[in-house]
């Protein structure tokens, strides 16, 4: 693995894992016309571990200030059962077909592009969609709802779709606004991408070797700082624009993606 590619696709990962263009979609894409492989395509769910930790270091003050709460505020432990209610779907479904995603969906960069322009033309017709939401802070979803958008969720197993993307396009058709679903799937991915690298952690061990071990701590740390940043200005701005410029930018990639394989293979 050299080290200007795994620096690349760690860059690559946290600047999209939280937004909703699809991460593991530009990964995948990526490493196939870089001629990147991984043992089990274990990297590019292992180097994950580095927007993990961005994200709990950027809401340290509100996880701290919800464990504090937990036993005596009802709301808290709403929320949180919301949350690990909305961590199942994805979790059984993951894996149930962990060796059919592996082997099949990762393997098939077309069908990475094709998921990237259908996500992008869902994303901006919602986008441009008039709402009421119900839900204005995510202390406020109920514990039914948070289970219905992590079935939305599950969707994202499809390499392409994104996980952000289906849990703030879920979030929006049930009812919260903008800035809400994107803060929920900030939560939500913390239960949903810890498990996703221990499950692949423990699939894989065997077949690491100590230069995978390094490449991987190296895509670590460059998505953990690229993580970093877009966690801390995200929010704002989809508060402010909405989430028309992702649909174009999945539109644009897939499309690019799609002219490359039919020139390059």
């Amino acid at each position: 693995m050299p080290v200007w590619q795994v620096l690349l696709l760690g860059l690559i990962e946290g600047l999209t894992e939280f937004i909703p263009v699809s991460s593991t979609g530009h990964l995948l894409l990526a490493g196939h016309f870089l001629g990147f492989q991984s043992p089990g395509k274990s990297f590019e769910v292992l180097i994950q571990l580095g927007a993990i930790l961005a994200l709990l270091t950027v809401y340290s003050g509100r996880l701290v200030r919800l464990a504090v709460d937990l036993p005596a505020d009802r709301r808290a432990r709403r929320f949180v059962l919301g949350v690990l209610l909305a961590f199942l779907p994805a979790a059984a479904a993951g894996v149930a077909m962990h060796g059919f995603i592996k082997t099949v969906l990762y393997e098939s960069p077309a069908l990475v592009c094709a998921s990237l322009i259908l996500g992008g033309v869902v994303l901006l017709q919602v986008d441009r969609m008039t709402f009421r939401p119900r839900y204005k802070t995510v202390m406020e979803f109920p514990p039914s709802l948070a289970l219905k958008i992590g079935i939305c969720q599950a969707a994202a197993l499809i390499p392409g779709v994104s996980r952000s993307g289906a849990t703030i396009v879920g979030a929006l058709l049930l009812g919260t606004d903008k800035r809400s679903a994107a803060e929920f799937s900030f939560f939500l991915a913390m239960p949903t991408m810890a498990g996703a690298f221990a499950y692949d952690l423990y699939k894989n061990w065997a077949v690491l070797q100590p230069e995978d071990l390094a490449g991987i701590a190296f895509g670590f740390l460059a998505a953990f700082v690229a993580a970093a940043l877009v966690v801390r200005f995200l929010l704002e701005f989809v508060s402010r624009y909405g989430f028309a410029l992702f649909g174009w930018w999945r539109i644009i990639v897939g499309g690019l993606g799609l002219g490359a394989l039919a020139v390059l293979g």
